[in-house]
């Protein structure tokens, strides 16, 4: 199959790597399997670094200054942390970056499976497969897939909230140690002051980062969850609605790229504010006092993708003039 690429940045360009899977941008298919091939690369460089990290980890010597990537997250989640903060099994690291091994091993088959053995048009398929073919000028059809999205993450969001509540619990850097959550902030007032900078009645430079108990946090990730799955439902039943679509027009895939990019730069600005000042999600005890490198790293992401989401806007634009 000839696949054109005329309509691409890349188009005429002498370097074809530009090009990317730009030249997939009309066939669903084939970039469903762009897309599942490239969580099997997450899942593979998270398993891979994982197990380094347990391989090369000295136990006198905290993990802050061991420049560890993965394990200070899993540590902060409760998995092998003793009275404080002391790493007293490693184990649980090591099966966890097999798990994300044979994850990336089953996304990797199955993106190879999209690219190589199915339909490169959703649509021709037939069948439930065919429900997921797109068109990027479709939003109700775009909206059945954004729903899915949402849903998934809404699920990821209540994974962490479970292993808090019932299955083990996280750790507690106030205390020393790792303990459940059990009565999680529910209380919306406390829980969506946070977004306009409120803290205990008064307001807070750091906003959502200024939040200083783990019940909170959890409180929050059980609203966040509930907000995506019931969102997610929203998107897959009702067609988005006109003014809408005006504010937030799709007529092409680099509307869809930029908008994904500018959340991207979002999340990447507030984890910056929490991993430079909030030391109740990212414990001293594992990434150390002196965060501010790893802060400014994430926050220059941040403007990677605001820039991302600038050039691929006005790319956007100029495909659909």
């Amino acid at each position: 199959m000839t696949i054109s690429t005329d309509r691409t940045f890349a188009a005429n360009t002498k370097l074809p790597w530009l090009i990317g899977n730009a030249r997939l941008t009309d066939l669903s298919g084939q970039l469903l399997g762009a897309h599942v091939s490239h969580a099997g690369l997450i899942m593979f460089w998270a398993g891979t670094t994982t197990i380094s990290e347990v391989l090369n980890y000295v136990p006198d010597i905290p993990m802050y200054k061991q420049g560890l990537v993965l394990l200070p997250h899993l540590a902060t989640l409760g998995w092998g942390v003793g009275n404080g903060g002391q790493i007293v099994d490693t184990y649980p690291y090591f099966v966890i970056g097999v798990l994300h091994l044979i994850a990336s091993a089953v996304l990797g088959a199955g993106g190879l499976f999209h690219v190589f053995r199915s339909p490169a048009i959703l649509h021709n398929a037939g069948g439930r497969v065919a429900k997921f073919h797109y068109e990027w000028n479709d939003p109700k059809q775009l909206g059945l897939i954004l729903g899915h999205h949402l849903i998934i993450l809404g699920l990821g969001a209540f994974l962490l909230v479970l292993k808090a509540m019932f299955f083990g619990g996280i750790y507690d850097t106030h205390l020393g140690d790792v303990r459940l959550i059990s009565d999680p902030t529910l209380n919306p007032n406390i829980i969506f002051s946070y977004l306009f900078g409120m803290k205990d009645g008064s307001w807070n430079i750091l906003g959502i980062a200024s939040v200083d108990n783990l019940e909170d946090v959890i409180g929050g990730h059980i609203w966040i969850g509930l907000i995506l799955i019931f969102g997610g439902i929203w998107h897959i039943v009702v067609k988005p609605f006109a003014w809408v679509r005006k504010i937030l027009p799709i007529e092409n895939g680099e509307e869809i790229l930029a908008y994904s990019l500018l959340g991207l730069a979002l999340m990447a600005w507030i984890s910056a504010s929490f991993i430079g000042y909030n030391n109740t999600v990212f414990p001293v005890e594992f990434y150390g006092s002196e965060r501010l490198g790893m802060a400014n790293i994430q926050f220059f992401l941040g403007i990677v993708a605001f820039l991302g989401y600038v050039w691929h806007t006005w790319r956007s634009r100029s495909i659909s003039s």
